[in-house]
């Protein structure tokens, strides 16, 4: 089958990878379409020392696995769990110790005309939910994290920082609970797609330090992180929602004096994302930008690094 393969940072295209043989307990998938993530982007960079198939967003149909799947779209869930370890058995499976990840750790991602992952980890897509729509799944889902780790009131003054793919969907959800919301960003021409839904925007000089409940980083740059954290209040929470591919400087001593809790935030839950979806509470619409068939996946790679472009969608059939 054909694959976009990453090793020792390097990109290729390749058409000589086997169809994948799914073990027991796993679904093979014929991928449809799939998202190029900052992730992904931050992998070619070496974040983490990948080697193999890109691609962790996707939709598919399944071709080998139980019947009520069979033929019928899916989105996937990219954690593969043991089921045994600590975490599995505390209901932190995210967290597996011996976990793969697709497309980002010991696990062939969704860049490719087939994919394999644990029949328990697929959701079924609702049928008025178009293929490319149902691609935002997983970062929906990532955004819908924040409100599974804290409590969100509508007398809460929140702060997203960033204004790219992530940082929209993280304001959309985070609007729905009512909350006192700004979002900051670089970007007019992004900014305005917030606005059309009613969510307040600016730029950095909107932020009144120490004035704000809740920040969320979502730029993984350390001056999005300084802009979060001076706009927290004392007993403020900083959730952590971009990986940083080098290290952060910060003042810790001014994160005790002020009691500030910090969280990291990833994955998140899917079959809420699905809903919203379906529901089009969430309008991922306008942040597709551009689609590339698989056999020019390395140049959507490169206009997908484009400053400024948000989200880059490859289709497996059009090869």
């Amino acid at each position: 089958m054909k694959g976009l393969w990453l090793e020792n940072k390097q990109l290729q295209l390749r058409t000589d990878i086997p169809i994948p043989e799914p073990p027991p307990g796993e679904a093979l998938v014929r991928v449809l379409c799939a998202g190029i993530c900052n992730t992904d982007l931050e992998l070619t960079r070496g974040y983490y020392p990948y080697t193999g198939i890109l691609g962790h967003e996707f939709v598919g149909v399944v071709e080998q696995g139980p019947e009520n799947l069979v033929n019928r779209r899916v989105v996937g869930e990219i954690n593969a769990v043991c089921g045994k370890c600590r975490f599995c058995r505390s209901g932190n499976s995210t967290h597996c110790e011996n976990r793969t990840v697709l497309g980002i750790v010991n696990r062939n991602g969704a860049f490719a005309d087939y994919l394999c992952l644990p029949v328990e980890n697929l959701h079924l897509v609702p049928e008025s939910v178009p293929t490319a729509i149902a691609t935002f799944t997983e970062p929906v889902a990532a955004a819908l994290q924040i409100q599974q780790q804290i409590a969100l009131h509508p007398n809460d003054k929140v702060l997203v920082v960033g204004d790219g793919k992530l940082e929209q969907l993280v304001a959309q959800t985070l609007a729905l609970t009512g909350c006192d919301l700004l979002v900051v960003g670089r970007h007019r021409d992004k900014l305005v797609n917030l606005e059309a839904r009613g969510i307040k925007t600016g730029f950095a000089d909107a932020v009144t330090d120490r004035t704000f409940d809740i920040s969320v980083e979502c730029t993984g740059n350390a001056e999005g992180f300084v802009i979060a954290r001076r706009a927290l209040c004392p007993r403020g929470t900083l959730v952590l929602k971009s990986t940083y591919a080098g290290n952060l400087s910060l003042d810790a001593s001014t994160l005790v004096v002020d009691e500030i809790t910090l969280i990291g935030s990833r994955c998140g839950p899917f079959a809420p994302a699905l809903e919203l979806l379906a529901q089009e509470k969430v309008d991922v619409q306008p942040l597709i930008q551009a689609f590339y068939p698989l056999s020019e996946a390395i140049a959507a790679f490169r206009y997908a690094q484009t400053k400024g472009v948000l989200k880059v969608l490859l289709e497996m059939e059009n090869w």
